[in-house]
């Protein structure tokens, strides 16, 4: 029932060629090294592949798990808490059966002593212990919906809770941090951590002290209250919109939409100068609409766009960290931001999920404009050229596969006429089943249905999980007051000084983000480090909330700790560091969209559009001056006085003062006359040096 399959038909972005490139140039990575690599920088992807018969119990726990996920949106039968208390329940259950309590365990095989490989859990099939424990997850969250007259009544409040119930909350706490360590990975693990030790005993913490509180008050907040702990707003909106959503995401994959999002990048971008890297930024782009991971992505996209970046020029390092920065962007794609914008609209008062991906896009084309203007002067810089049109998707290839994009365009239109997001990913994923009947191609036959209800299940353990516990963060961070005290210690730190405040929270959420996926990362900075700057400054609550999504993002291709480009470096056989550190410098003009968001309102459309338009031609014209100073080109190769002043032109550009964006601009039409006048002495020493002909 389970079997091994790529991470490119199952969880993530489709890979595929345009016409003619694969025979004419270097071959795609192997879907087997592409997945090796993904297993080695992707924790979630570490799962259990040869199951033995124990395969059937996974695939049909799996299956009913993803059915009662749809019959729930249906029909709705139970209150948030118990849908919530199953979906974590049945997640957490399939993830001790699925991944291992070590990773070494994934490549051990039997040793010949049948008892001692069944202590272990070494050779094929979930070992006992994996399965207690999944029964024991299986349970506690069971607990909840038969006793919850009790845990929800007066009784409670007057009497306590028992014994029973204490056991139970703990057991609850202790399994979602194992589940999430295994398939997460440890970086949410240590936060976690720190903040139950901090809630415990922060009356002996020399910084930051409060109260502190009992395991039996702390056990049960986190557990067994509504609304509150693990079972907040994140673990609500995984059950109720995140897994409908991946879901969605599963079918589409089915389709071969990312066929044709690649085939459109490359038809799009591929003929110009370093046209494989631009398509590469495009197509992630496109595919971030549906993925979940930047890692994922960037393996999924990269095992065939860092081949092609090679092939035309680009150095491996430079390859790798293009196609890491891209598909980090993609997280930052409306519709579904890396899952975070569902709970971004939970957060945000009086804004709807329907405004958030509205809001989004903006910043989101502007991140992917500093990219692509990257790739473009590092192409021009060193003389690389783009794709004969001879190689590239032809339109009518195209226009005939256009309808595949009927899906994303049910969820925009039920979303804007006021659909729920619930009820738009329900229709989203009936119109994707039926379009894949079409083509015998994307056919879906009775085998392909159930590994689909399968994928789904398995797509979404590591967002189950990771809610999971950013909910016990969260409810720290709550319960503590740290926030608070967090916010009045950075302020004092920069003196009160608002640009270094700015500075220190985009630092403390690159720290924070660093190995989490996209929705946790985003519930432990909006927590933490979004009050800061709404509740001690003037800053609108969604520019706040923007500012920390988008530096918890960033910190995938942000050294030290940048998975997306560590992946890449694994596909282009570079150095890891260099290439993240390369693609930093890439994705560096995208650093200066969240400073603009708080800066201007108005690029979060609220206000007029004549305030919008003057903020968005600055900051793209401060992009393509820094972005020229750091690739070191602008009309022609520039020296290290005009990238100097480009680079200070471009940050002075997107300040929204008079004068200061005045001496950008200054600076930036110095170097462009100082550029034109090389560039056109280098045009006729061209033009004098070529040979003539009689």
């Amino acid at each position: 029932m389970i079997r091994r399959k790529s991470r490119h038909d199952s969880g993530s972005s489709v890979a595929v060629t345009p016409k003619g490139v694969t025979a004419a140039g270097e071959p795609n990575l192997s879907t087997g090294s592409a997945d090796e690599v993904l297993r080695k920088h992707d924790t979630s992807s570490r799962y259990r592949t040869d199951l033995g018969w124990f395969g059937w119990v996974v695939g049909i726990v799996s299956i009913i798990f993803t059915l009662y996920h749809l019959y729930s949106a249906l029909e709705r039968p139970f209150n948030t808490w118990i849908h919530s208390a199953f979906h974590l329940g049945g997640g957490t259950a399939l993830i001790f059966m699925l991944y291992p309590v070590s990773r070494r365990l994934l490549n051990l095989r039997s040793s010949g002593n049948r008892w001692m490989d069944l202590l272990v859990g070494r050779g094929r099939g979930v070992p006992w212990y994996d399965v207690v424990l999944a029964g024991t997850a299986i349970y506690c969250n069971a607990y909840l919906y038969f006793n919850y007259e009790q845990l929800t009544g007066n009784a409670v409040q007057v009497l306590g809770y028992s014994t029973q119930d204490y056991v139970v909350a703990t057991l609850g706490i202790l399994l979602v941090l194992e589940g999430t360590r295994r398939c997460v990975g440890l970086p949410i693990i240590i936060i976690a951590v720190a903040a139950i030790v901090y809630a415990l005993f922060g009356n002996h913490s020399p910084l930051f002290q409060h109260a502190g509180m009992s395991w039996e008050t702390f056990s049960t907040n986190m557990f067994l209250s509504t609304g509150s702990g693990i079972f907040s707003t994140p673990i609500q909106v995984s059950a109720q919109f995140i897994f409908l959503f991946l879901f969605f995401a599963v079918v589409l994959l089915r389709t071969n939409i990312g066929q044709l999002f690649n085939d459109l990048a490359f038809r799009l971008a591929g003929k110009y100068s370093g046209g494989p890297a631009k398509a590469a930024v495009v197509a992630s782009g496109l595919q971030g609409m549906v993925s979940g991971s930047a890692v994922a992505n960037t393996v999924a996209s990269g095992s065939f766009t860092i081949p092609m970046m090679k092939k035309s020029g680009f150095k491996p390092h430079v390859a790798a960290a293009t196609e890491a920065t891209a598909s980090t962007g993609g997280q930052l794609m409306p519709p579904i931001m890396g899952s975070a914008a569902f709970i971004m609209a939970q957060n945000v008062p009086d804004v709807t999920y329907n405004d958030i991906i509205i809001i989004g896009i903006i910043p989101a084309a502007l991140y992917f404009l500093g990219a692509l203007l990257s790739v473009h002067f590092e192409a021009k810089k060193n003389l690389l050229r783009g794709l004969p049109v001879e190689e590239l998707p032809t339109w009518k290839s195209l226009l005939t596969r256009i309808d595949l994009l009927l899906p994303l365009v049910v969820i925009v239109t039920t979303l804007v006429v006021g659909f729920t997001p619930m009820r738009a990913a329900l229709l989203g994923i009936i119109t994707a089943f039926l379009l894949s009947f079409i083509r015998a191609s994307t056919r879906l036959g009775f085998r392909a249905m159930i590994d689909m209800l399968i994928d789904a299940a398995r797509t979404a353990l590591p967002v189950i999980a990771a809610c999971a516990t950013a909910g016990i963060v969260a409810g720290t961070v709550t319960s503590t007051g740290l926030a608070g005290q967090l916010g009045h210690g950075l302020i004092d730190l920069a003196g009160g000084n608002f640009l270094i405040v700015l500075f220190l929270v985009m630092i403390a959420c690159i720290i924070m983000g660093m190995g989490l996926p996209t929705t946790a990362n985003y519930v432990v900075t909006s927590t933490v480090a979004a009050p800061i700057l709404y509740n001690n400054f003037d800053v609108p609550i969604l520019a706040a909330h923007f500012f920390v999504f988008f530096f918890g993002v960033l910190s995938e291709v942000t050294p030290p700790v940048c998975l997306a480009a560590y992946a890449g470096a694994g596909l282009a056989n570079a150095n890891p560091m260099t290439t993240g550190f390369t693609a930093l410098k890439i994705a560096v003009a995208g650093f200066l969209v969240p400073y603009v968001l708080v800066f201007e309102p108005a690029m979060l459309l609220d206000g007029p559009f004549m305030d919008l338009l003057p903020a968005l031609i600055t900051v793209i014209i401060g992009m393509v001056a820094l972005a020229a100073g750091l690739g070191g080109f602008f009309l022609t190769s520039a020296n290290i006085v005009e990238r100097t002043v480009l680079i200070v032109s471009g940050i002075l550009l997107v300040i929204p003062q008079l004068l200061v964006s005045g001496l950008g601009a200054i600076g930036l039409i110095i170097v462009l006359v100082i550029q034109y006048s090389k560039s056109s002495r280098q045009r006729k020493q061209a033009k004098t040096a070529a040979p003539q002909t009689v």
